[in-house]
């Protein structure tokens, strides 16, 4: 069997995704994050770091579609699925488990082990579960 790939919904995962990015931690949650990251918000990044940093983050949202759109054929597999009614079924089953599996134990460690705040734990969960979720969903509705 053969897995089928579109890579148009992927390059507008990414591109999703990123936007979501500077959404969650500019407007919505960046003063937040700032503080419990303990950033001086005085010191502005050097434009090679920012750079940097957005590629990664492009190719990090590149992997986690790439991955998620995998995912989303494993799920079309699990018989009774198509009968769910309608596409938010496969979209949270894809998004909830790999949040789940990966990303809360990966940051219930950083916060006991590298004794990161709670309130940073939330924030970046509940980033990681809204990325995974429109992947998911844009993956979904495109395939």
């Amino acid at each position: 069997m053969e897995i089928s790939i579109n890579y148009l919904a992927v390059g507008l995962a990414v591109i999703a995704n990123f936007v979501l990015g500077w959404l969650w931690y500019t407007p919505l949650f960046g003063k937040a994050w700032t503080k419990e990251m303990k950033l001086d918000t005085s010191e502005k990044p050097k434009i090679g770091v920012m750079l940097r940093g957005m590629l990664f983050m492009v190719i990090g949202n590149f992997l986690t579609a790439y991955v998620i759109a995998h995912d989303v054929f494993a799920w079309s597999l699990v018989p009774g699925m198509q009968d769910m009614g309608s596409d938010m079924g496969p979209v949270l089953m894809t998004s909830f488990f790999i949040w789940l599996g990966y990303y809360v134990p990966t940051h219930i460690g950083a916060t006991t082990w590298e004794r990161k705040s709670w309130k940073l734990t939330f924030i970046n969960l509940g980033y990681h579960f809204a990325t995974l979720f429109v992947a998911a969903l844009i993956i979904i509705k495109m395939g």
